[in-house]
């Protein structure tokens, strides 16, 4: 598995942010995208390790998901060279969708990993999720862009 750095071209990266766009048009929900090498730093003690979920949660905090009006937040966040992804959405989604619904969305985006079509996969998972959002959680004339668009990279 590449490096963060090399996980998308600009090209790539270029799709995925349109994608997040296209979703946004059709919603108040926000969605982003986070990428990291490790879920854990390099010299992380055995007993301070956390496990992907737990990163994501502290990352969808730390990206102040958490802050949307109506807490229609949702993450996509990759470890890179670790393999995995997790996709986290706030309270207001997670009442109206269920988690089986991100556990469908995660294996279309997996299918799409293990071909190597990395765009591909988070292109489709993005509109995917932004199909749920715009279902729940439809645009609104008032409606402002609480979170910024582009690929998040720690």
């Amino acid at each position: 598995m590449p490096k963060v750095e090399d996980f998308l071209s600009s090209e790539d990266q270029a799709a995925v942010i349109g994608a997040i766009r296209i979703s946004e048009k059709n919603t108040s929900g926000e969605i982003r995208v986070h990428l990291e090498s490790h879920s854990n730093p390099p010299n992380t003690k055995i007993n301070e390790q956390k496990d992907a979920i737990d990163r994501a949660e502290e990352v969808f905090n730390m990206l102040d998901m958490q802050n949307t009006k109506e807490s229609n937040g949702v993450l996509i966040y990759v470890a890179v060279e670790d393999r995995t992804l997790v996709i986290m959405g706030d309270k207001g989604i997670n009442d109206k969708v269920g988690q089986d619904f991100w556990e469908s969305t995660k294996d279309i985006m997996i299918n799409h990993f293990k071909n190597g079509e990395i765009k591909l996969g988070l292109v489709n998972g993005i509109l995917k999720a932004g199909e749920q959002l715009k279902k729940h959680f439809p645009h609104q004339k008032d409606d402002k862009n609480e979170l910024p668009d582009d690929i998040s990279v720690g």
